[in-house]
């Protein structure tokens, strides 16, 4: 980024950043003057996101979502460098297992609750006590179109974004008026996360889409950045589907 805009005064939280969607939302929200703190597992990844986004603006800090000493740093390091965190975006998931949900290994869907669901509250707890309480803001929580149906062979994953949904209206009822709180459903992203649902097979799996392409991170950059914005002032316990028009083929293809 070679021009970097006058500074909102807005601070955002961005889980899981270092690439895929979290980083597309970090391009978001730094391309409106927003200063954002972004989080990774992968220590080095981090940093090249960290200066592929402008270290004037970001900054990274390594950990896994789940860990609640990392999710205690992230927001105090954050409140150390801009004083303040006015928007969280939880976006960091996990998705191990792939096959019929009577075969899942319980602990790998403790492992997917804990990382997808759990963390997300964690991290709420924390922005809103250190900050959102008393000075208000927004979160995101990304969730999945497979929180919506039925999702065959990712079962415990879309019963974790279901689980997502409906934090999101729990914490949006709880916050208000101060916070609001909102989701994003996308449907299949072009990410290294997803690549097992399109890879070799891109236009076939494109073709079961109404607007006959596959999501891209700035898809959904462009719709946080939305819902952290004064333009969604009246909105909040709301999850946007932002799918490609997928649904009204009545499944992902």
């Amino acid at each position: 980024m070679t021009e970097l805009p006058e500074l909102s005064g807005k601070v955002a939280v961005i889980t899981g950043a270092s690439r895929g969607i979290g980083y597309g939302i970090a391009e978001a929200l730094i391309a409106r003057g927003d200063r954002v703190a972004i989080t990774g597992r992968n220590e080095d990844a981090l940093k090249e996101a960290v200066e592929s986004l402008g270290s004037e603006r970001v900054i990274g800090i390594a950990g896994k979502a789940h860990d609640l000493a990392h999710q205690s740093e992230v927001v105090e390091r954050t409140m150390a460098a801009f004083g303040r965190v006015d928007y969280l975006v939880n976006n960091a998931g996990t998705n191990p297992v792939f096959g019929p949900i009577a075969d899942v290994d319980l602990d790998v869907a403790r492992k997917v609750f804990e990382t997808n669901v759990v963390s997300a509250l964690g991290f709420a707890q924390k922005t809103w006590h250190a900050w959102q309480k008393d000075n208000g803001g927004a979160i995101v929580n990304i969730a999945s179109v497979a929180g919506l149906s039925a999702s065959p062979f990712i079962g415990a994953y879309g019963i974790s974004k279901a689980a997502m949904i409906n934090l999101t209206q729990q914490l949006a009822h709880e916050f208000a008026p101060g916070v609001r709180v909102n989701a994003i459903a996308p449907a299949v992203i072009k990410t290294k996360f997803a690549e097992a649902l399109y890879e070799g097979r891109e236009a076939e799996a494109a073709a079961g889409y109404p607007l006959k392409r596959l999501g891209v991170p700035s898809d959904i950059g462009g719709a946080a950045a939305f819902l952290t914005s004064e333009q969604s002032d009246w909105i909040t316990g709301q999850t946007l589907v932002v799918d490609g028009g997928v649904f009204l083929n009545a499944g992902i293809a």
